[in-house]
């Protein structure tokens, strides 16, 4: 992108995969936008929200937040068209959860390690797995673990079915989670501290060893995704 944008109305779209940080220092990785993401560049009256190294911006499809290189622009182009969210019901999530879960099966095959913010792959963090693989079959999800359980209806772990979500964490906030595969048994990707550094599959309950264990001792809940997520600043067609 060569010119200032024109105004806060417009799109735009990745032609690169691109790092967004979450303070205009750059110093640490709040998210990434996959090649054609859509965004928008954050305005108040006067022009855009920048500093002499970053611009503020929003993706469109989960209206998450983040900073973006001033020198990342470049691989910005106006969008033809406005993203336009899916409206989706929950027989159309049923029919996609086989390859929402077909992603993480793949994607635990690749060499990769933990990466607080990942979303592009090879490296994930929590969240950002089970956002992209839902987004790879057309399904969005809100991008944090937090906002993912905010997101899906409440269900009792007895009736966790492949393609749920469970989540664990301390009482107040749901601090990672995991995409349920059947037979008591989910996929995710943990960190150093406590996980595996990567994407792993480990059972729902006490007999796994002591990282399965841990995270069940945090078990918060579990979760159903009923629709596809809809931006706050978009409205829905129809």
């Amino acid at each position: 992108m060569t010119a200032q944008p024109p105004s806060a109305e417009q799109q735009y779209r990745c032609q690169t995969p691109l790092n967004l940080y979450d303070a205009p220092t750059l110093s640490s990785l709040a998210t990434q936008a996959a090649r054609d993401r859509y965004l928008r560049i954050r305005y108040l009256p006067g022009g855009p929200v920048s500093s002499n190294s970053a611009v503020e911006v929003c993706l469109c499809e989960d209206d998450y937040p983040g900073w973006l290189a001033i020198g990342d622009l470049a691989a910005l182009t106006p969008a033809a068209t406005p993203y336009t969210p899916r409206v989706l019901t929950r027989p159309d999530i049923v029919a996609q959860i086989p390859g929402a879960i077909a992603f993480a099966q793949a994607a635990l095959t690749r060499p990769n390690v933990y990466l607080w913010g990942g979303t592009v792959g090879p490296n994930f963090d929590c969240s950002g797995l089970v956002q992209t693989a839902f987004a790879t079959v057309g399904v969005w999800l809100p991008r944090d673990a937090y906002q993912q359980e905010a997101f899906t209806q409440p269900i009792a772990i007895a009736d966790l079915a492949p393609g749920d979500l469970v989540f664990f964490g301390p009482p107040h906030k749901a601090t990672h989670v995991g995409l349920y595969l059947g037979d008591s048994r989910y996929i995710h990707s943990s960190g150093k501290d406590q996980g595996h550094n990567g994407i792993a599959i480990d059972p729902l309950g006490t007999e796994g060893g002591a990282i399965s264990q841990a995270y069940y001792a945090q078990l918060r809940g579990a979760g159903r995704i009923m629709t596809s997520y809809q931006p706050q600043a978009i409205a829905a067609p129809g």
